[in-house]
């Protein structure tokens, strides 16, 4: 009996690519404060939510500030972001996606998507992936960021399904966490020399395939062991 009947996916790096767009906008912010924010930085905000960005760039920088200038700046970055976001097409979807998300739909299998970005639902409509998800749980629903499990157990109980029968998709450590701090399998996307804790590692979704999926019915949920 499959025991897996649900996908959460999480957005940039795993369906599309914004993270080009993520930097141009934080660094172009950061340059305006002064900082000097490299592409090695950046992979420090891969996951996390746009305040603790800032703050991980203030925190490069040796510099703090108030709560209210820190959100009114993180507005101004979103505007410049939003601004790339809205020129989107499908042909930034990554490999491999659009026939994995028809494959799970043709197994009946739920998909919703689990990111911390605010701007999901606009970047799904820009690529045509909308139509795709049963759930959408994005930074407008959560309190708690990555490597918190709450987006994806939110993501669960809008499908209706247990966390144990869900697969979550990350391509980032603090997601692979999140995934296993909600005792669910998790699929990395990218580098297994980075993506050490989840339960198999492809370089994108062109690896994947419904056979595939069920081979990870046999392996152990998470523990909850990295949760801080």
């Amino acid at each position: 009996m499959n025991t897996i009947k649900a996908c959460l996916f999480d957005l940039d790096g795993v369906l599309v690519d914004t993270a080009v767009y993520h930097f141009k906008a934080w660094r172009q912010l950061a340059q305006t404060l002064g900082i000097d924010f490299t592409e090695h930085d950046n992979e420090r905000l891969k996951g996390v939510s746009r305040v603790r960005s800032l703050e991980i760039i203030l925190e490069i920088g040796g510099q703090t500030m108030d709560q209210e200038r820190m959100l009114a700046l993180c507005e101004q970055k979103n505007t410049e972001y939003l601004q790339d976001v809205a020129k989107m097409t499908p042909d930034e979807i990554l490999p491999g996606v659009v026939d994995f998300l028809q494959a799970l739909k043709a197994e009946g299998i739920k998909i919703a998507l689990g990111s911390a970005s605010k701007n999901a639902q606009l970047i799904l409509e820009r690529t045509n992936l909308l139509p795709y998800f049963d759930a959408i749980i994005d930074g407008r629903h959560v309190i708690h960021g990555k490597p918190d499990p709450e987006v994806f157990l939110k993501g669960a109980q809008a499908l209706e399904v247990l966390p144990q029968e869900c697969v979550v998709f990350e391509d980032a450590v603090a997601g692979v966490e999140a995934a296993k701090n909600g005792h669910m399998l998790c699929v990395g996307v990218g580098q297994p020399e980075v993506l050490t804790q989840a339960d198999i590692v492809v370089k994108d979704l062109t690896e994947m395939s419904v056979a595939r999926l069920h081979e990870l019915e046999q392996k152990p949920r998470g523990l909850g062991q990295f949760l801080s």
